[in-house]
């Protein structure tokens, strides 16, 4: 994470490519031609092929250099589509042909959609870019400013792209909706609207506006942008949330704790640059709205890396958190929700970007109102609020069994929040235990100075399991675990780079920080002494002193690296150093591997994601998404295959050494199935938690709760699909028909018997209700 202070770049994982840059609507409040900045009189009409490859090749060089899971590139304009089905398939093609083989690229579009045809959207599913489509509301308010030229309205046009969207063949490219607030519609009618085009995501944008331009307003009404947004937000809650809305469900996820999925709020580091049609290099294509040129960076495809574009002032004071707020945003109480607004409106002459967002009253308010009806206070310790944070439509997406990329990256972020819950939980339980209260005081300054480095610590699934531990009221380690707090922070402290000297726990002669390694530093030793600097760290401990350079050669004997072994091209750990990792009762850990074993792990378990991902199309999203450790089981003495997934320990899979690189691939879908419903079933209530009653499942010999049945279910579905696509393809023997028939005819069976129990709720029996449809689907 780079800080205003640090001079260290951070990665960029964004990318918004201007494909074209003229337009074929004239909508009065676009940011690119009717605001300051008029430098898109100076670009081409559209990128040459000559430039689309070196951008291709620079987003490919700067995410094999920063080892990035993944990379989102979106297409834009002025219009895309005036490219041409042409240009964008060449486009889309010179793109995936440089970033497949490196990352995951998300290839995505915004577009105003009046010129969608078939032939572009069957070019949309070969390459599968997902297309964003502009949409203010119905027609009064759609006209209202997105028109063409000549006034005409361009409302029937876009309607009829959405239709073309909502087509079986095409929906999965549709990613969703974006509307421009405009105070004179009513929010109601644009929300109908909006829900009309049943849309997989909507998000509603302030109009650009700075403390020079500012935004219009009724006389007499302070807030009127909040007012319409909690409108919005009313009925929509009244409404189920029967389709994501991004802005409102960021404030909530941020106020849990969490991420914030859009820029306008939060202080999730913005890492996006922008890539012109001449290619230069530019900030974030919202600056337009501030002066003319404050998007520029002065850098270009041709003679830079994006190493330099993260590395630019302003671009880097976007990426500091509270360091990079006004001193008006950093005194506020409400600031980490906020984020300080939309960095665009926070513009002032004489003052630059140093200031609060031109909309901040109204954020207070929709903050503060928000507040008081979307987060119950927690009634459990590890499940900070259980109100039905998932919307319907992500329910229905990931009742069928899959679920696209952005399903599960909600249940990450809703993982990431409750983790961030318990930690504030444990940090009013630190006062008079010196070594936890000190790494308290530490994770705190981190996360305002470097929370890239926090977010890398706290996605660890044992985190989650150790605090979960710690506020166990039956438990007796509670005294005993706390101060390992001061070890999560050194371990943060490692990922930031950031000089500093704290006192940690050692236990059993180990010294161990999540995400990084155990040092064994003795027995006999309570604590140590813990100096962290820019590529090492050191440990000292009964006087003697260890350096270990994570990332690097030459480290003591007693230095124990968690290993990162490459799976499907991206990293994933083979954890067998975090004592927290014991959590798979009655299945005991392996202890750590010697180099030859994990050599063997990391080249199964790359066949085994590298299978997932050509083979079973359907569920890589979510080993992608969810997937972060692999911790080695014993052996079976009888040789029965284990494996194992816990709810304390979301993103992480416990298997024994499998006999063949498909046997580990099925396993692994199977758990990362447990791990999608438990995050599921920590905000969303299936069933009655006091049932009591069992039912008799036909894999095992003892009746299971209702949960278990549940978990059942949806694990054993995803295996007989994935038998079900082998069979049908002819690729494996008769024996994949008869694991198809065995795994649908079990899961046909128990799905019957607990949909005829009673004891879901209405959420639980429309989720179950969604396997059904998949399962009689299947022919």
């Amino acid at each position: 994470m780079r800080s205003a202070r640090s001079g260290r770049a951070t990665a960029l994982s964004q990318y918004v490519v201007k494909l074209v840059s003229r337009c074929d609507l004239a909508c009065d409040h676009c940011y690119v031609y009717e605001h300051p900045d008029q430098s898109w009189r100076r670009q081409p009409f559209v990128m040459t092929p000559a430039t689309v490859t070196m951008t291709a090749k620079r987003i490919a060089e700067h995410a094999t250099a920063h080892e990035l899971e993944s990379v989102r590139v979106v297409l834009h304009g002025g219009e895309p589509l005036l490219a041409g089905a042409a240009g964008l398939r060449r486009t889309a093609a010179e793109l995936r042909r440089w970033l497949d083989p490196v990352t995951r690229l998300d290839l995505r579009m915004q577009s105003n959609g009046v010129l969608l045809t078939p032939e572009i959207c069957d070019v949309l599913t070969e390459y599968d870019v997902r297309i964003g489509i502009s949409l203010d509301g119905d027609l009064a308010a759609n006209d209202r400013h997105r028109r063409y030229a000549n006034g005409a309205s361009s409302h029937a046009r876009v309607r009829s792209a959405l239709a073309l969207l909502r087509r079986p063949a095409y929906r999965p490219q549709y990613a969703g909706l974006l509307c421009t607030i405009d105070l004179a519609n009513d929010p109601i009618r644009v929300y109908e609207a909006l829900l009309a085009e049943e849309p997989p995501q909507v998000d509603f944008l302030l109009p650009h506006a700075n403390w020079d331009r500012p935004p219009a307003r009724p006389e007499g009404e302070p807030t009127p942008y909040a007012a319409w947004l909690l409108a919005i937000h009313r009925r929509w809650s009244a409404d189920d949330r029967p389709m994501p809305i991004r802005l409102l469900e960021s404030l909530i996820a941020v106020a849990a704790g969490g991420g914030s999925r859009t820029e306008a709020v939060g202080l999730t580091p913005a890492d996006l640059a922008v890539i012109e049609t001449d290619g230069t290099f530019e900030q974030v294509d919202s600056l337009k709205s501030a002066f003319d040129g404050a998007p520029a960076t002065g850098l270009d495809v041709f003679a830079h890396r994006v190493d330099d574009v993260a590395s630019h002032p302003m671009i880097a004071v976007r990426q500091a958190g509270v360091a990079g707020l006004s001193a008006t945003c950093r005194a506020c109480a409400l600031v980490r929700q906020c984020g300080g607004g939309l960095f665009a409106h926070r513009y002032r002459s004489g003052s630059g970007f140093d200031n609060p967002s031109v909309y901040c009253a109204d954020l207070k308010e929709l903050i503060r109102s928000m507040s008081t009806t979307a987060y119950p206070s927690p009634n459990v310790p590890d499940r900070p609020h259980r109100s039905e944070e998932l919307s319907q439509p992500v329910l229905d997406d990931l009742g069928s069994g899959r679920g696209t990329d952005d399903s599960v990256r909600q249940l990450a972020d809703i993982h990431l929040g409750m983790t961030r819950a318990l930690l504030v939980t444990l940090g009013a339980r630190v006062a008079g235990v010196p070594v936890a209260e000190d790494g308290w005081d530490l994770l705190v300054r981190l996360d305002v100075e470097a929370p890239a480095a926090v977010r890398a610590v706290l996605t660890h699934p044992f985190v989650r399991s150790w605090a979960q531990t710690c506020l166990d009221p039956s438990s007796r380690s509670t005294a005993a675990e706390l101060p390992y707090l001061a070890c999560v922070a050194a371990a943060a402290a490692v990922h930031a780079g950031h000089g500093t000297e704290l006192v940690v726990p050692v236990r059993n002669g180990m010294l161990t920080l999540p995400t990084v390694g155990a040092l064994a530093v003795g027995p006999g030793t309570d604590t140590a002494l813990f100096t962290a600097s820019p590529g090492q760290f050191r440990v000292r401990a009964d006087g003697d002193v260890d350096t270990v350079r994570p990332g690097g050669a030459g480290n003591g004997p007693g230095w124990q690296p968690v290993r990162h072994v490459p799976a499907g091209g991206r990293p994933l750990l083979l954890e067998d150093t975090d004592p927290h990792r014991d959590c798979y009762r009655p299945y005991p850990v392996a202890g750590r591997l010697s180099d030859s074993a994990a050599a063997r792990w990391a080249g199964q378990l790359d066949r085994a994601v590298r299978w997932i991902d050509a083979e079973a199309p359907g569920y890589a999203a979510s080993v992608q998404t969810l997937l972060h450790a692999v911790v080695p089981l014993r052996p079976d003495d009888a040789g029965w295959q284990r494996s194992a997934s816990a709810s304390a320990a979301f993103g992480a899979v416990a298997v024994a050494p499998a006999p063949d690189d498909l046997a580990l691939a099925i396993l692994l879908v199977h758990e990362v199935q447990h791990l999608k419903l438990n995050a599921v079933l920590d905000v969303c209530e299936l069933y009655d938690p006091g049932e009591t009653r069992r039912i008799v499942v036909p894999w095992r010999e003892d009746p299971r709760p209702v949960g278990g049945v549940l978990h059942g279910i949806y694990a054993h579905l995803a295996v007989a699909d994935l038998w079900r696509d082998r069979s049908r393809a002819g690729k494996w023997s008769g024996s994949a028909v008869e694991q198809f028939r065995q795994y649908r005819d079990w899961t046909a069976t128990a799905m019957d018997d607990l949909l005829d129990l009673g004891a879901l709720t209405a959420s639980g029996e429309r989720f179950v209700g969604r396997m059904r449809e998949t399962l009689d689907a299947w022919e």
